[in-house]
C-alpha cells in the first residue's frame, strides 16, 4: 500500500485555511466549491483538479503557485535549473539600455536560426538546453536590435523573449513569464507585426488561465482577435486566430461554461479544416491534432471525464507531432482516467508524458497532481509506480 506525500495541494490548501481561520465550510463557500469536495481534496481522497485549485487560491487570497509548490525548488537545485533562471531575469532588465559595446552580435540570418532552433528545443522538450542558452542570445539580440534598428532584428529579439517565456512557465516562475511577455510585446510593436501581437495576447491570456483568472484572460483572447484583423490575410493569421479560439475553449472550460467552450471549439475546428497541420506557424502546433487534443483538456475542464477519455481514444497523434504538446496530451489523459478509475491507464500515461518529455513531465502540476491521487487511491500499482515518484523529486519519493 502506498503512503501519500505528505506535502501536495490538499495539505497545501488546509495550512493555508488554518492560518486564515478558516474551517472547511467558510472556505467551500469563499471558494463555490462542494464542501465535500474539498474535505477530499484536502484528505487527499482525490485529486485538486486545476478549477478547485484556482477557486480556492481566489478565495484565499494567495497565487496558484502557491497552493502548486511552485517553482519545486529542490527538484530544480537537483536539476541544476534553478542557477539558469538569474541570468534570464538579467537579461530581460537591459532591454532599454540599447547595444552593449562589449558584445560583437551576430549577424540576422544566424541569430534567427539560433531562435528557431531554441523554439525547436521548447517543443522538443529539451528545456534545459533552451534555459542555458536563451540568456544570452536575449542579450546578444538585444545589442543586435538596437543596431540595425530593423524589423527583422525586433522580431528575432521577440522570438528569444518568447522562449525565455516558454521556460519560465514550464518551470513554474509566473512573474518571469510575464515579464518575458512584457519584453515580447515591446519588441513586436517595434517590428509591427500584428500577428505576433495578436500571439502576445494568446500567451498572455495563458498566464492568466494558470492563475485562474477567467474573465480577464477572455478579455484578452478578444483583444488579441481584434489585434489580428489588423494583419494581412493569410494562413498565418488564420492559425493563431484558430490558436486563439483553443485557449479562449480552455478558459471557458475551466469556468464551467460549456456552451462558451465549445463554441470556441468549433470556431477552432473549421480554421483547422483550411490550414491543415500548421505545426510551425509561429511553433504553435496549430492544426486538427490541437483542435482533437484541446477536446480533450476541455471536457476534462468540465469534469466530463468519461468524455474526455472516449475523445483521447479517438486522437490519432501524428509522426512529428511536437513532444512537447505529446507529453501535456498524455498528462491531461492520466488526470481523465485517474478521475473514471483506471488507475493503471492513468499510470501508463504519467509514463507516456515522461517518454516523449521528460523535463517538462517532471515540472508539470497535473503530472505530479494526478500522482499523488493515484497514491491517494491505495490500490496495487508496479513497482515502477514507486520510482517514478523517485524520480519526480523529494516531495513525492519515500
Amino acid at each position: 500500500m502506498h503512503a501519500l506525500p505528505q506535502d501536495h495541494i490538499g495539505t497545501r490548501i488546509a495550512r493555508l485555511r488554518r492560518e486564515r481561520h478558516l474551517t472547511q465550510k467558510a472556505l467551500s463557500e469563499l471558494a463555490n466549491i462542494a464542501c465535500s469536495t474539498l474535505s477530499k481534496v484536502e484528505q487527499g481522497v482525490i485529486p485538486a483538479s486545476p478549477h478547485v485549485v484556482a477557486a480556492c487560491a481566489r478565495a484565499l487570497r494567495v497565487e496558484v503557485a502557491t497552493i502548486q509548490g511552485q517553482p519545486y525548488a529542490d527538484e530544480l537545485r537537483a536539476d541544476q535549473l534553478d542557477v539558469l533562471i538569474r541570468p534570464i531575469r538579467e537579461a530581460l532588465d537591459v532591454y532599454d539600455l540599447g547595444a552593449d559595446p562589449d558584445i560583437r552580435a551576430r549577424g540576422p540570418e544566424e541569430l534567427h536560426r539560433e531562435a528557431e532552433q531554441l523554439c525547436a528545443d521548447v517543443r522538443a522538450g529539451s528545456i534545459k538546453s533552451a534555459a542555458s542558452r536563451v540568456a544570452g542570445l536575449i542579450e546578444e539580440g538585444t545589442t543586435a536590435a538596437h543596431t540595425a534598428g530593423t524589423r527583422e532584428g525586433w522580431l528575432t529579439l521577440a522570438s528569444f523573449y518568447r522562449t525565455a517565456y516558454d521556460v519560465a512557465a514550464k518551470l513554474g516562475y509566473p512573474d518571469l513569464a510575464q515579464l518575458s511577455l512584457a519584453r515580447l510585446d515591446w519588441a513586436a510593436q517595434r517590428g509591427s507585426d500584428a500577428v505576433l501581437g495578436g500571439m502576445h495576447h494568446y500567451l498572455r491570456a495563458l498566464t492568466y488561465l494558470r492563475e485562474g483568472k477567467y474573465h480577464t484572460g477572455a478579455r484578452l483572447v478578444r483583444l488579441g482577435l481584434s489585434t489580428l484583423e489588423q494583419a494581412e490575410a493569410g494562413r498565418e493569421r488564420r492559425a493563431v486566430t484558430g490558436q486563439l479560439h483553443l485557449g479562449a475553449a480552455v478558459l471557458a472550460g475551466r469556468a464551467h461554461d460549456a456552451d462558451q467552450a465549445h463554441v470556441h471549439l468549433s470556431e477552432a475546428e473549421q480554421i483547422a479544416a483550411e490550414t491543415g497541420e500548421a505545426m510551425k506557424v509561429h511553433w504553435l502546433a496549430f492544426g486538427p491534432t490541437n483542435v482533437s487534443v484541446h477536446r480533450v483538456s476541455v471536457l476534462a475542464e468540465l469534469d466530463q471525464y468519461g468524455e474526455s477519455v472516449e475523445a483521447a481514444e479517438a486522437t490519432v497523434i501524428p509522426k512529428g507531432w511536437p513532444n512537447s504538446r505529446i507529453s501535456h496530451h498524455y498528462a491531461e489523459v492520466a488526470r481523465s482516467m485517474l478521475w473514471t478509475s483506471n488507475l493503471e491507464g492513468s499510470f501508463e500515461n504519467l509514463l507516456r508524458a515522461r517518454r516523449y518529455a521528460p523535463q517538462q513531465a517532471k515540472y508539470h502540476p497535473t503530472v505530479r497532481e494526478t500522482y499523488a491521487g493515484l497514491e491517494a487511491a491505495h490500490r496495487r500499482l508496479p513497482d515502477s509506480f514507486l520510482s517514478y515518484g523517485s524520480w519526480l523529486g523529494p516531495a513525492l519519493a519515500h
